[in-house]
């Protein structure tokens, strides 16, 4: 079947330059965006019950932009004044960057890694001796808990945000050709938001082992999935399969 329309379950790109904008013009296919999950801060409150003093930390490991605001606005809120000589630990560039929104970057002591945990593990090897603050969501990836341990370095993590489910009630009646995931959190929300969910000729598209493992655990079929050596990105992945289904 041919592919008209796609629903993207992220928010729409703030840049016009997105790869979407490029695929939707080149394969005349209409591209919408819609958040499927989104990110709540926790209250302080909640916070102070887990107990953390902020001043008992030498570094912070940032995976995320969203951790960098919340830990911010937490550190604001609680009349915290983060020291100058405290040492951040980015996972990518793209968070490091982020990270100038807050700080003055060329006097603070910043790590980068290289878009992966386990390459930014290599960095915080070679620190040992800080104490470690790891700001995360409810929904923490297994594996940077297991890395840090398997350093062997001290390290606490604190929930500052979570991971809600959007309301898409006002998509009931609205069908794509295909639906795009990027979490396993995405596919949770389609089942809260529509437990009788039936994929008849609606194509999947996942992004990442995790969330093609969610797409199939679901009794869904995965019909487009990346990365993968000849599709390294979703939009790459998407073209190559639009291009096959529009030329029958």
């Amino acid at each position: 079947m041919k592919v008209k329309t796609i629903l993207v379950s992220q928010p729409v790109p703030k840049t016009e330059t997105s790869p979407y904008f490029d695929l939707s013009d080149k394969q005349k296919v209409k591209i919408d965006f819609r958040s499927f999950i989104h990110v709540e801060g926790i209250s302080v409150k909640e916070i102070r019950t887990q107990k953390i003093d902020f001043k008992n930390f030498t570094a912070i490991i940032l995976t995320s932009r969203n951790a960098v605001d919340y830990f911010f606005k937490i550190a604001e809120e609680m009349r915290f004044k983060v020291p100058d000589d405290m040492k951040y630990f980015c996972q990518s560039e793209a968070v490091a960057y982020y990270l100038q929104k807050y700080v003055v970057y060329r006097k603070r002591k910043i790590y980068v890694g290289n878009r992966t945990f386990t390459e930014l593990t290599k960095l915080i090897k070679k620190h040992k001796t800080e104490n470690y603050l790891l700001p995360s969501s409810d929904k923490l990836k297994p594996l940077i808990p297991e890395e840090l341990d398997a350093l062997g370095v001290k390290w606490t993590r604190l929930d500052l945000y979570r991971t809600v489910v959007s309301d898409l009630s006002d998509l009931e009646d609205v069908f794509y050709d295909i639906l795009v995931f990027f979490s396993p959190s995405g596919i949770e929300s389609l089942f809260q938001n529509f437990p009788d969910f039936k994929q008849n000729d609606t194509r999947i598209a996942a992004f990442g082992t995790s969330t093609v493992n969610a797409v199939k655990e679901a009794g869904l079929r995965c019909d487009i999935h990346a990365p993968s050596p000849e599709t390294p990105s979703m939009t790459m992945a998407l073209e190559k399969y639009i291009k096959e289904a529009n030329k029958r």
